[in-house]
């Protein structure tokens, strides 16, 4: 197996659905023939040409409305967002049209769409392109919201969400596109959207996290383990919506402690759902509240400072241990 990062996996899943599926159709803000602006889409206009590789307007409602007509018209459109801090230009389309076509029409209309958004901070970039907002998008009925944390489940997610018959907002975190390599199979490979994954087992408290913040976390687990001779279960949560309540709950039912680790600002977020679902199903079992870290509720800061707002290894430990000392 090949060593590759997640814009090369991106890529990948695109080039390979593409070929097997002519249904499939690539549109956004300079994603023909610049390749993208981080270059997850290089290649394709060369090889797909421009009728499936579509170059657009700077004009994100547009972009979305388009894609929409071409969902209902039985292509199976993949519209780029450059950056998700632009998308908002574009949420009345996808939460007043896609999100409802298929009710609205009683299942006759489905909108096999896929939303490619970069997301996230930590890349020196301005406040419009590095907030995390998957709450916003994981909020809405009838839309799949799905973020990967590293080149071989990218890869597996998009091929699933490009095959889903339903809207999915695939966000893509941008501060792992180029951070590292992982071994990505050539052969076709899924990954089940609605499914989290089990990265380590462990007894002794459950930490759960996702996208650009695997990495973080996961230096932080493997150091409290080391210090303390601990065992953690590590979870990745890979899909918002719909979420996998089941892998969560159980392991914290095992564990009796839990840590929740998101890029996002803390209030009205993903980690205050996934409190309440374990509250639902797992507070009897509950040995000490359940602790998050997140970012901070202020607008996201210049990069002067960003990297004091975005959950360090340091925060992340603090909490594991102050969780497991309760």
């Amino acid at each position: 197996m090949a060593k590759i990062n997640m814009v090369q996996a991106i890529n990948l899943a695109l080039t390979q659905e593409m070929e097997k599926d002519d249904r499939i159709v690539v549109l956004g803000e300079d994603v023909g023939r610049d390749g993208g602006v981080f270059r997850v889409t290089d290649g394709l206009f060369d090889k797909f040409g421009e009728k499936r590789v579509i170059d657009t307007p700077l004009a994100e409602s547009g972009i979305i409305g388009t894609a929409i007509g071409m969902a209902l018209a039985g292509l199976k459109p993949v519209p780029e967002m450059q950056f998700s801090g632009f998308s908002y230009l574009m949420f009345h389309q996808l939460e007043g049209h896609a999100s409802r076509y298929r009710t609205r029409s009683m299942g006759n209309f489905p909108v096999p769409m896929v939303v490619r958004m970069p997301y996230g901070g930590g890349v020196r970039a301005l406040e419009h392109h590095s907030e995390s907002r998957e709450a916003s998008y994981g909020h809405l009925p009838g839309v799949k919201m799905v973020i990967p944390s590293g080149p071989r489940n990218a890869r597996a997610l998009l091929v699933a969400a490009l095959r889903d018959p339903d809207p999915v907002v695939f966000f893509e975190p941008k501060r792992s596109y180029r951070a590292f390599k992982e071994e990505v199979p050539e052969a076709e490979e899924v990954m089940e959207i609605g499914k989290s994954q089990i990265v380590q087992e462990g007894n002794d408290i459950t930490v759960v996290s996702w996208g650009a913040m695997m990495r973080p976390t996961l230096q932080a687990v493997d150091e409290v383990q080391s210090k303390r001779g601990v065992k953690i279960e590590l979870i990745d949560l890979l899909t918002i919506a719909p979420m996998d309540n089941h892998t969560i709950t159980d392991s914290v039912k095992k564990t009796g402690r839990c840590v929740i680790v998101q890029e996002a600002p803390k209030s009205l977020s993903v980690s205050a759902e996934i409190i309440a679902r374990i509250n639902e199903k797992a507070l009897m079992y509950l040995e000490a509240p359940v602790k998050r870290v997140t970012n901070y509720d202020v607008v996201t800061p210049y990069f002067g400072r960003e990297m004091m707002y975005i959950p360090s290894v340091g925060r992340i430990e603090r909490a594991i241990e102050e969780t497991l000392e309760f």
